[in-house]
């Protein structure tokens, strides 16, 4: 019986959120007869992901360049773009000019919506919204929601949070926090313009400045309780879910309580401002920093002036800051001048990020409520996943292995779908969350009566 040739793929991006991916893809190569093309710009790293296993190769080249990246698709069967999400549409182009089915974790923008067509009819899928949140929100909310459609119901509210956190093992610090994920995005997050909701049919917007003030209360038993503030845009999630004309539809970032009440503080002091630079050279100190922005006083200290700040109703956050080191006088932030953002970062970074042993937690809450036969009915689902240490993080895990089992489900001849689009149907997301189970990651569904259902 003759050999098929070996199935190509072409992974883009070899840092954090690949490393999952990397390793689902390398440990049922043999069994699929696939090879594993891994490029980056750090050529250590990729070897370190692929580990020397024998379908494994590690290449470098600018995988941004049209010239230096089609000659790679030409040979390959697969792409699975890990690149920042302002790359996808480039690739996307090429992928269509040599018709390669292409993979990636992002949201669709306008520009890759437009390819659609094209996509079609080069008789490729463009998948996107593969991941974690883009990607199990997705297929997860699909799948109540279908489940709910087929048995005559309508759903008439439906809440979602996800976050990014750490695991409770790893806890240890009055933040309830650390960096998991990208810094410069915590820092910046609420930015851009209001958080804009629909509740019972009133539209419904939060200006950043108000975001971290309008909370929403939950809790999972085992897990503890939580908080979610409003992300910028739920609205077009509407069309995404079929739901148009849904009264309410809320989607939210989930912290621990007491983060996002600190949080506000930073916001209302300047420091997540990130469209100027300050007028200061590098290596300025937190206190310092912290001082640019406090009223000028002659006699009172900096300690004494952010209680001010704070008033009596918040002083219960001081020893928060006291923990970050914000009083430290120690020089700490290297860039010459910094946003606010970048400066606030640094400290951040500081004291916020991963120790060794370390491990993260991806959180995800649903909330449905829904109309059948002239009753009403609620449903909640939540799903908790702690990573294995910080090369597999829970994040990783989560984002990088929907986008692998959606790539073998290509590369099998499984998934029949062509053209630009994400994981809404059921060919599609039923397969890939029974296997994600295996990795731990399966949510909990509870349908209770509304008049015992707490809504957020």
């Amino acid at each position: 019986m003759q050999q098929l040739s070996p199935k190509s793929i072409l992974v883009l991006g070899a840092g954090l959120s690949s490393s999952s991916l990397i390793r689902y893809m390398l440990e049922r190569s043999s069994e699929f007869n696939w090879k594993i093309k891994v490029v980056d710009r750090d050529l250590d790293l990729v070897k370190q992901k692929i580990a020397g296993h024998e379908n494994g190769e590690a290449a470098v080249f600018n995988a941004i360049d049209s010239e230096q990246r089609k000659p790679e698709i030409e040979k390959s069967d697969l792409v699975i773009s890990m690149l920042p999400a302002r790359f996808h549409y480039e690739v996307a182009l090429d992928c269509i000019e040599l018709k390669t089915d292409l993979i990636t974790p992002s949201y669709i923008s306008e520009e890759m919506r437009s390819l659609d067509q094209k996509a079609k009819d080069a008789g490729i899928v463009i998948m996107n919204e593969i991941g974690v949140d883009p990607g199990l929100d997705h297929m997860s909310a699909m799948k109540i929601i279908h489940s709910v459609q087929s048995r005559g119901g309508k759903v008439t509210s439906f809440k979602s949070f996800c976050g990014g956190l750490i695991a409770p093992e790893s806890d240890d610090n009055p933040w309830n926090y650390k960096f998991t994920w990208n810094p410069r995005n915590v820092v910046l997050a609420g930015q851009g313009g209001a958080a804009s909701f629909i509740q019972n049919g009133e539209y419904k917007y939060i200006p950043y400045d108000r975001l971290f003030g309008r909370l929403h209360n939950m809790s999972i038993d085992g897990f503890g309780s939580f908080v979610g503030y409003a992300n910028r845009d739920s609205l077009s999630y509407r069309s995404t879910y079929g739901l148009d004309n849904i009264p309410t539809i809320f989607r939210g970032t989930l912290r621990r309580p007491g983060y996002c009440e600190a949080w506000n503080v930073f916001i209302e002091l300047g420091m997540t401002d990130d469209t100027y630079k300050m007028n200061v050279q590098k290596n300025i100190t937190p206190r310092s920093f912290l001082n640019s922005f406090l009223p000028y006083h002659a006699t009172k200290t900096v300690e004494e002036k952010l209680k001010e700040f704070l008033r009596e109703d918040r002083i219960h956050l001081y020893h928060r800051f006291e923990w970050l080191g914000v009083f430290n006088d120690e020089p700490l932030i290297e860039i010459e001048h910094p946003t606010p953002a970048q400066a606030l970062q640094q400290i951040l970074e500081h004291k916020l990020s991963l120790n060794d042993g370390d491990k993260d937690m991806l959180v995800m809450i649903h909330e449905f409520e829904y109309e059948l036969n002239g009753k009403n009915f609620g449903i909640t689902s939540h799903m908790v996943n702690i990573g294995e240490d910080q090369v597999y993080t829970s994040m990783s895990n989560t984002v990088g292995l929907p986008a692998a089992i959606c790539a073998k489900m290509i590369l099998n001849g499984e998934l029949k779908t062509k053209g630009v689009t994400l994981p809404v149907q059921p060919e599609v997301y039923t397969p890939i969350l029974k296997e994600l189970e295996s990795f731990d990651i399966q949510f909990v569904e509870k349908e209770i009566a509304l008049e015992v259902y707490s809504s957020c």
